[in-house]
């Protein structure tokens, strides 16, 4: 039984990536700031963290490491967005953001690989997002810490390679509770209309990705940003320029 640790596994894309691997036979702990809506069976042991408070996350990451006797796979998950324009977005929204989006990740992974590297292995992984691909409007502090997150993953994995495997993984439009509260029906149906897939992803597929890069069958793959998007970065689409299809982990 593995020992997989998960931010941000309260809802959307990190819940459904905890109940993939707990019903892979996992251990699986949650660090978020509130509770998971809903239980899950196999049963996810949640710990209350704010991922920006590093000092909290390395006591909790000490202490599953102390009771296991493992750290196997870390998923840095946890992430925020407000919908603002560059002109009305302010100082205490995008040190927010990226407090938790970007040095979050960096926190979690950091303390983790510190378990790793001395224990001789282990997998870190993120999620990232389409949007640090290339500009999407309304979500300048957002973009710009998922395209950090990118950056994080290659030094990250230069730095501990071989010991250690580092990827990410970008979505594109994912039908998140955070993407339902910032969006409304016609401009989810404007997203649609510019993927070639034709929809949204849904949360449990980006945890299906999240599974793979984890396991032994991926053991090859590392500094990999993994992009699932259904077709939307293929080319250029019009959801650049309109709603903006982007992911909400």
């Amino acid at each position: 039984m593995r020992t997989v640790v998960i931010s941000g596994a309260s809802s959307g894309i990190g819940q459904a990536t905890a109940r993939r691997f707990a019903a892979g036979g996992d251990y699986v702990v949650n660090l978020d700031i509130r509770a998971p809506a809903e239980e899950c069976q196999p049963p996810v042991a949640w710990q209350e963290a704010d991922v920006s408070d590093w000092r909290r996350v390395g006591d909790i990451v000490d202490r599953v490491r102390a009771e296991t006797g493992r750290l196997d796979v870390v998923i840095a998950n946890a992430g925020i967005s407000i919908r603002r324009g560059v002109l009305d977005l302010t100082e205490a929204q995008a040190r927010r953001i990226t407090e938790v989006n970007l040095l979050g990740v960096l926190g979690l992974w950091q303390c983790a690989a510190r378990h790793m590297m001395r224990d001789g292995g282990g997998v870190l992984l993120a999620t990232a997002s389409v949007n640090g691909l290339r500009g999407y409007p309304f979500y300048a502090d957002y973009n710009a810490t998922k395209a950090g997150i990118v950056a994080l993953c290659r030094t990250f994995a230069l730095e501990l390679a071989p010991q250690v495997r580092v990827c990410c993984v970008s979505p594109g439009a994912v039908l998140t509770p955070m993407q339902l509260a910032e969006y409304t029906g016609q401009m989810l149906d404007e997203v649609n209309e510019a993927i070639p897939a034709g929809r949204h992803a849904a949360p449990r597929e980006i945890a299906e990705a999240f599974w793979y890069l984890a396991g032994q069958h991926a053991g090859f793959l590392t500094g990999l940003e993994l992009v699932i998007d259904g077709g939307e970065t293929a080319g250029a689409t019009t959801s650049a320029f309109g709603t903006g299809g982007l992911s909400k982990a």
